[in-house]
């Protein structure tokens, strides 16, 4: 079972980059190995992008070896100047403090930490803080060819932009990920470290060191950054990043981003994100060409993905919220539910009892005119609460009103408002 990680990996598609294919598939064949991913704490949570190494951390732990998450308290207060276009804004200590804190509990449901291969968390601050430069330049910086490091695409990139360049901090970025590949492989024999392509440059740069430092052979893998089949940026929408918080991204938000996903683009993300058997994909692959409408795959990658990051109860809510909205059916819907819509940037109009609808479609912006809303109202084309309203004198009362205080206007079958009733 411990050599077919890179056969698991593979089918999926989650290979981009390895150091020493040969090497690694001996490496890890040999006995359970450990083998760590960085997350930097440059927000407050992490985002579905950051899902792609973190689950592959958990297929190498189901596999039988250990996985390490390092939390980059120290790299966090620097800044990874990989391919970006300008310089990071700097964030204070304080705050790096309590976003690490946060990615940390955030990791923690992902992986086991029972048993003889348990996964590990660890800050590199714990090693980075006590550390004088002058140690740091003599113990790893000699060992950094600085004509090598400008040669790195990341750094090429920024070098060669016209009116930025690259700051010394940022520079240092690659030489504090070396030695953090260092440090655990001299703590726990660590000599895998995984992470998105854009990662190679950094990944690799650990791997002479711990070569030099002591003489043993380690090893990289990066997983593809993931992409849209038709170009466009993956895990944004309109209302911006999709993040595995719940508090910034609903459960019912993050349901809805995998379900909307293209007939193109569900089977690779299957492969990714899921950990659906290769004969399950393969059924949901075929559902994309025989029956397209019925969203088969969708529906199975959004349970999948909402269940990993939020679990069951949150996919169960999810599922109800959409089952209530798209089917008409809102008589289930719980106080949360309409919290979580809110959340979601649901367009809300506050209104005192006994308003009229008219007005409440005016004022929400879905109507150019009441003219224009009566019309609607009387050809049959909204509806409150999950009843066709068609009375264009109707005005807003309490008893009414889900939970005595919300009416979910929908006009058309789309388009949605939610009234709020002031007392």
């Amino acid at each position: 079972m411990l050599g077919r990680a890179l056969g698991e990996l593979e089918w999926r598609g989650l290979i981009a980059q390895t150091s020493d294919r040969a090497g690694l598939e001996s490496h890890l064949s040999r006995k359970p190995q450990t083998l760590y991913c960085g997350f930097d704490p440059t927000a407050d949570s992490l985002h579905i992008g950051n899902l792609v190494p973190l689950l592959t951390l958990r297929r190498f732990q189901e596999l039988g070896h250990r996985p390490i998450v390092l939390v980059g308290g120290a790299t966090g207060l620097i800044g990874d100047p990989t391919f970006r276009k300008d310089e990071r804004a700097l964030n204070s200590t304080d705050v790096v403090e309590v976003w690490a804190r946060k990615i940390r509990r955030q990791v923690e449901p992902f992986l086991s930490f029972e048993g003889p291969n348990s996964a590990m968390v660890v800050d590199n601050l714990e090693w980075t803080a006590k550390l004088d430069v002058i140690t740091f330049l003599r113990d790893i910086g000699k060992h950094f060819s600085v004509n090598s490091m400008i040669q790195r695409d990341s750094i090429r990139s920024r070098l060669e932009r016209d009116g930025q360049g690259i700051s010394f901090t940022e520079f240092s970025y690659m030489l504090l990920q070396g030695m953090d590949f260092l440090e655990l492989a001299r703590r726990y024999d660590c000599r895998l470290q995984i992470g998105g392509s854009d990662q190679w440059g950094n990944i690799v740069s650990g791997i002479p060191l711990i070569r030099r430092e002591l003489s043993q052979e380690s090893f990289g893998l990066t997983v593809p950054l993931v992409t849209k089949a038709d170009g466009s940026k993956f895990g944004k929408t309109a209302s911006g990043t999709i993040w595995l918080d719940a508090n910034k991204t609903s459960p019912y938000s993050f349901y809805q981003f995998w379900l909307n996903t293209s007939d193109a683009d569900v089977v690779q993300y299957l492969r990714y994100f899921s950990f659906l058997s290769a004969d399950n994909i393969e059924r949901l692959k075929e559902s994309v060409v025989e029956s397209p409408q019925a969203r088969l795959a969708q529906k199975d990658l959004a349970r999948a993905v909402t269940q990993l990051v939020h679990g069951e109860q949150s996919l169960l809510r999810a599922e109800n919220i959409t089952a209530a909205l798209f089917n008409g059916d809102l008589c289930d819907l719980d106080e949360s539910d309409i919290s979580q819509l809110v959340q979601d940037g649901m367009q809300v109009v506050d209104a005192p009892v006994g308003t009229g609808l008219l007005t409440c479609m005016l004022n929400a912006g879905i109507v150019k005119s009441t003219t224009a809303a009566r019309g609607l109202v009387q050809s049959g084309a909204v509806s409150m609460n999950g009843r066709v309203i068609s009375d264009g004198q109707k005005v807003l009362q309490a008893d009414e009103a889900l939970f005595g205080r919300y009416y979910l206007v929908r006009k058309g079958k789309k388009s949605w408002f939610l009234i709020i009733l002031q007392k």
